[in-house]
């Protein structure tokens, strides 16, 4: 038995039992006559003390462990003289009687503490070394507990839980593909799926009803902080149900998420239009924990002579509350600065400070009254002590540059509470994006979304205008700005999805040629449905107030891709490429 208990468990009212623990040697401390060893496993950690007037050589091998040994201590309990209250075993402490050295270690190349000294290559190159750290190993058993949940939510609602394949057919749609070359099929390839999306629908035509499944997903694109080669979706299908059917489902999903881990009832789930969100904050996933909603000026500063307003498509700002004092020139030039930057794109910040005193400060008062700047203030809701930053120029850049602006007043204003959630759907996206450099319609979800149900005549035979104006049964789920998940009630009907095919560029062949087994299996009987897929990962950093979702991943890609571990990607011999009948490089 190498362990009677583990180093998390032992408690005041185990003293002066024997027992044995194994584990990993966190540190060691010598004060001369006794030797200190906290001994850690996932559990917690343990201290270990050892007598030098009792047991001299036990002491002297106590005091030669380096750090990340693998030990075993046999001893009784007993209680500590000098207690540790931030540590749950820190009443008590082992008294060995007996020692074994398991494995030894090198030095370990970043130390294995909450705070660790590793960069983030360095960690991830001895991922099994950083994985040993409490902050990591909270994450992974958070992400375990919250599938668990999952699982049992959906279960109790009917849901069935399916595996789809991972080799499946590439589609040139949406993000590339990763392909996989075909041994026994010379010169064709699978590619690995970036959704079930196409399965789960067969899947409702098959009379599955309701589908879930916790699933690995691929897409070969630019990566982030919050994006992965390889991430993991809640994924869901449902058959005979409307919009409202699925978000009072998954908005229970939800709910039974954050009560069953951290405890927290969400409230309410507001709902929002996307052109309400666009309007009022810039973003199609909005950060609801603070204010700070756009107001439009146009009709408030057109015709003063101020050119840059004068010219511009839209004017908009936000308002601060109660900083007109503490806001100094220096910290209006540097946010200034920052608008200005190449990642934001503005070419200026307007400010206009109400003052305690009744007084105005303004970036451009020389265009502008005092009288008429104080007329603004009720469009804002603005009052003495405020400040108002406007931006203008061309309506969608500039409503993304002031959604940039109200996030950093966010941080820099302390308006961001942590553990606070504020949950929201966002619904009615447009069906169809037009880019005007390829002169063509893409699909704003994925080319399986139904038009809302007035809009599929226009669908069918609208012109290029009322194309664009066309609303998606699609909806959004968002928590405190960032996108948790994301579905659609599906098209089911074989005339209707050909018809956004064609929309979206497909010829009649291509159709056939890529989506030919769903539209076949439309004619075959399919249900309404309509399903919805949670960014696990992400949702997993989001309930824990991170940013980056690598720490919830055991495994991680970097910013490049690649698994600084096992050093993937990588070459493969000459013999396996001539297998694939792929090329072979010749030799330099």
């Amino acid at each position: 038995m190498y362990r009677s208990h583990n180093c998390g468990e032992l408690r005041i009212t185990d003293c002066g039992k024997e027992v044995t623990i194994s584990g990993w040697v966190q540190k060691g401390r010598d004060l001369g006559g006794l030797t200190f060893v906290d001994v850690r496993d996932r559990y917690g950690i343990t201290q270990l003390v050892f007598n030098m007037d009792e047991q001299a050589d036990l002491c002297t091998k106590a005091r030669k462990l380096g750090r990340e040994y693998v030990i075993q201590a046999t001893g009784i309990v007993r209680e500590r003289s000098s207690k540790n209250a931030a540590r749950s075993t820190g009443d008590i402490e082992i008294d060995v009687t007996n020692l074994n050295i398991l494995n030894e270690s090198k030095t370990p190349p970043f130390t294995i503490e909450d705070e660790s000294d590793g960069g983030d290559d360095l960690r991830m190159k001895y991922r099994y070394l950083d994985i040993r750290r409490l902050p990591i190993q909270n994450n992974i058993i958070f992400r375990s507990k919250l599938a668990l949940e999952t699982r049992k939510f959906l279960d109790s609602e009917g849901f069935i839980e399916v595996e789809t394949p991972f080799l499946i057919k590439s589609t040139p749609e949406g993000a590339r593909d990763f392909v996989v070359p075909s041994r026994l099929n010379p010169g064709q390839f699978y590619a690995l799926p970036q959704s079930p999306q196409t399965f789960k629908q067969l899947l409702m035509v098959a009379g599955v009803d309701k589908y879930f499944q916790i699933v690995k997903c691929f897409r070969d694109e630019d990566l982030r902080a919050d994006r992965q080669p390889e991430f993991t979706q809640i994924d869901c299908e449902m058959s005979y149900v409307h919009l409202e059917d699925i978000l009072n489902t998954f908005e229970g999903l939800t709910r039974h998420l954050f009560t069953h881990t951290l405890g927290i009832d969400l409230g309410d789930f507001p709902r929002m239009t996307y052109d309400e969100a666009i309007r009022l904050y810039g973003s199609d996933k909005p950060d609801l924990r603070f204010g700070m909603e756009f107001a439009e000026m146009n009709d408030l500063v057109k015709g003063y002579d101020f050119g840059v307003f004068d010219s511009a498509e839209l004017i908009v700002g936000i308002c601060a509350k109660n900083i007109a004092e503490s806001y100094s020139n220096k910290d209006m030039k540097e946010l200034t600065e920052w608008v200005q930057r190449p990642q934001i794109g503005a070419k200026g910040l307007v400010y206009i400070k109400y003052q305690e005193d009744g007084s105005i400060k303004s970036s451009i008062g020389k265009f502008y009254s005092d009288e008429v700047i104080r007329s603004w203030a009720s469009r804002f809701g603005a009052e003495r002590g405020d400040v108002l930053f406007i931006l203008s120029g061309e309506k969608d850049a500039t409503r993304k540059q002031l959604s940039e602006l109200r996030l950093e007043l966010g941080k820099r204003l302390h308006l961001i509470q942590p553990g606070v959630f504020k949950p929201l759907w966002v619904t009615d996206f447009p069906l169809l994006e037009w880019d005007e450099d390829t002169q063509r319609f893409y699909a704003m979800h994925h080319p399986f979304t139904s038009p809302r149900k007035e809009d599929i005549p226009n669908m069918l035979n609208g012109d290029h205008e009322t194309l664009k104006n066309i609303k998606a049964d699609a909806y959004d789920m968002v928590i405190n700005g960032s996108e948790i998940g994301g579905g659609s009630i599906r098209i089911h009907d074989r005339e209707l999805q050909a018809k956004n095919f064609k929309l979206l560029g497909f010829t009649p062949e291509e159709a056939e040629a890529q989506f030919g087994f769903l539209m076949g299996a439309f004619e075959y009987g399919a249900p309404p449905h309509g399903g919805l897929a949670f960014g696990f990962d992400r949702l997993c950093a989001v309930m824990n107030g991170q940013s980056s979702i690598r720490d919830f991943i055991a495994f991680p890609k970097n910013n490049q891709g690649r698994d600084m571990m096992i050093d993937a990607p990588s070459s493969i011999h000459d013999d396996q490429l001539k297998e694939l009948y792929l090329e072979v490089k010749p030799e330099s």
